[in-house]
């Protein structure tokens, strides 16, 4: 039976939900929330179909020694929620910044739980940040409004390439200037 590494990772408390580590038991949640077109179209890296193993490849980089982003799970199963019911990271940059990133699953949207998670991050900080950055797509005025919902001030346009689109589309641009 294969061990899963050891991450140094904190848990965080939101009120409807648990920002835990991703374990590899989250890959099948995981790979059916993502093999969705409408998740994978709002990231910047998800393809879209879904490739066999990609998941367990995903899930086995974050786990690695040594990795740049620190990557949480929704989990809602506490409080009769779904285990996962999406994700959020922060990948540490140059100068104490931070870039966050999150999805949601369909089932889920509409709900508030990313603007929840996204606060939870900002409240812990756990990166210890002095800026954190977010970049959504135009298309997707929804993740806008987390980020304005937590605090994070609009910065410019720009674009970004889209794996599941396999097009760069065009971006809006976030920071949150921290303590």
């Amino acid at each position: 039976m294969m061990q899963e590494p050891i991450v140094v990772q904190p848990a965080l408390a939101a009120e409807r939900f648990v920002l835990r580590p991703l374990r590899m038991s989250d890959a099948g949640l995981i790979e059916m929330y993502t093999a969705d077109r409408r998740v994978a179209e709002g990231t910047r890296t998800i393809p879209h179909p879904l490739p066999p193993g990609a998941t367990a490849a995903f899930i086995a980089r974050v786990l690695a020694n040594g990795r740049g982003e620190d990557i949480w799970v929704l989990d809602g199963s506490e409080l009769g929620h779904a285990e996962v019911l999406g994700l959020v990271s922060l990948t540490r940059m140059e100068r104490a910044q931070s870039e966050i990133k999150y999805w949601v699953a369909p089932a889920f949207w509409n709900t508030g739980y990313a603007s929840e998670a996204v606060a939870a991050i900002v409240a812990a900080n756990p990166q210890q940040a002095r800026t954190l950055f977010a970049e959504v797509f135009q298309d997707n005025p929804g993740s806008a409004r987390v980020l304005t919902n937590c605090g994070f001030e609009y910065l410019g346009d720009a674009e970004a390439f889209s794996v599941a689109r396999g097009a760069t589309a065009p971006t809006w641009t976030y920071l949150r200037k921290m303590g």
